[in-house]
């Protein structure tokens, strides 16, 4: 098994449970302890902190599984437990579940299953920590960075920015406006080398053509009319750090050449100066257009793309993510009102649904500005669906472009709500939409439920 450095800790008062299991799980770098009742576990815990436990629900004496479970969260709360529950107690490993367990298996016990729970709760953890480590070292910059979302597009996103961080390769961020490119080139850079470095950031599309060039190389006095002392631009500030072009799509021909050229050689000359100046600079782009389309269509350099598309890295919509919005929308009700010095503001579950419908063509953008304004502008600290926007309440969510998709997205939307009915039960989930226990892993995985 994939459970390298993990303590586990087995919790049943049969004796030949606790021996078997700990002979199956225990290898050369996983340690198995067990305990026989709830007290022994207890201590053993505190004194070890183990990651993973498996208790089994009844145990002699007061601290049945379901006491040891509230107590483990209660004091690391990334503590993973697994249930062990007979057929006739299936109620109990419910409420194990709400109380935070991260699974549960039936007696009599499947060693081959409880190895598989175990590996998938090592992988979970691992994910989250790594997700954890990722968020804290963009925390405490002063900006908002955090990277909010635990589905499957999410995570990917997370894994990919820190599989590119620790390379120096030219990276082309992909997205639809508002998805965040600029938070997630800036996560590369935080997490990289150069994170001492400078981060310096080029908005392309705001700046004209006459200025793009002294904005980008920086101009020497008397370059031209107003320019009355030397100026450093945007490739010499960021000079051992990292640049973020953003808008990419959006520079002129003679720009892309220039662009072209340093990228190629590392160097450059300021506007009306001869010194050849080298820069070490690792570049990452944004746009949020086709480019392949406006390469094919001779709008865009066809060297210059292959110069900057060297690690593409695709930002999912939130129409993608659907499962994030709670979390984005908790997250800016949070920042807001303290930004605000507002009481904080709660969701009502009628309003949080309204908005995990919404098809959100500004991404978050859009969710941030929206949450912003009914912060401020709704009196209670409860937001009703009724404070909502009329067009959101009243207007179906966007048609899916293909008969794929709206299938896709209904499917999805069914097995959400069949879910949330049965308290995120598998089996009972299973069995409520009349299909197999795998089958339903295999759509959960594909639509990224966990």
């Amino acid at each position: 098994m994939n459970t390298n450095g993990i303590r586990i800790l087995v919790v049943d008062d049969e004796p030949n449970v606790r021996a078997g299991l700990a002979k199956g799980l225990r290898g050369d770098e996983t340690s198995v302890e067990t305990a026989k009742d709830g007290t022994e576990a207890l201590q053993k815990f505190e004194n070890a902190g183990h990651q993973i436990v498996i208790t089994d629900v009844r145990l002699p004496g007061k601290l049945d599984g379901l006491h040891l479970l509230k107590m483990f969260r209660d004091r690391r709360p990334e503590t993973l437990v697994i249930v062990i529950t007979a057929y006739d107690t299936i109620d109990m490993a419910v409420e194990a579940m709400r109380l935070g367990a991260y699974d549960f298996v039936t007696k009599p016990v499947d060693l081959n299953l409880i190895r598989l729970q175990v590996r998938k709760a090592a992988e979970h953890r691992r994910l989250v920590l790594e997700n954890r480590q990722l968020r804290d070292r963009l925390a405490g910059t002063g900006e908002d960075l955090e990277i909010i979302g635990n589905c499957a597009a999410t995570r990917e996103l997370l894994r990919q920015i820190r599989q590119v961080a620790e390379t120096d390769a030219t990276v082309l961020i992909h997205g639809e406006s508002g998805t965040g490119k600029e938070l997630t080139a800036r996560a590369i850079h935080r997490f990289s080398p150069r994170q001492q470095r400078p981060f310096v950031t080029v908005h392309l599309g705001a700046l004209p053509e006459t200025l793009l060039e002294s904005e980008l190389f920086g101009h020497e006095k008397g370059a031209f009319t107003d320019a009355r002392s030397r100026k450093i631009g945007h490739f010499e500030a960021a000079n051992g750090g990292t640049l973020f072009l953003d808008e990419i799509t959006e520079t002129s021909a003679k720009s892309q050449v220039d662009l072209l050229r340093v990228i190629e050689h590392q160097e450059f000359r300021r506007l009306g100066g001869n010194e050849l100046i080298s820069c070490d600079v690792r570049i990452v782009a944004a746009t949020n257009s086709d480019i392949r389309d406006l390469v094919h269509a001779g709008k865009f350099r066809e060297d210059l793309y292959y110069r900057l598309d060297v690690i593409p890295l695709q930002i999912p919509s939130l129409r993608e993510r659907r499962e994030d919005i709670p979390l984005l929308v908790e997250h800016f009700a949070r920042h807001l009102c303290q930004r605000h010095q507002r009481h904080i503001k709660r969701f009502a579950n009628e309003a949080m649904q309204v908005l995990a419908s919404h098809s959100w063509p500004g991404n978050i953008r859009q969710i941030r500005n929206l949450v912003e304004r009914l912060v401020v502008t709704v009196d209670g600290d409860v937001i009703h669906a009724e404070d909502l926007p009329n067009e959101m309440r009243t207007h179906p969510r966007q048609i899916e472009k293909t008969l794929e998709a709206a299938v896709e997205a209904t499917e999805r939307q069914v097995i959400v709500a069949a879910l949330a009915e049965c308290d995120n039960h598998r089996e009972r989930t299973a069995k409520r939409l009349d299909i197999s226990v795998r089958t339903l892993h295999y759509k959960m995985r594909r639509y990224g439920l966990h």
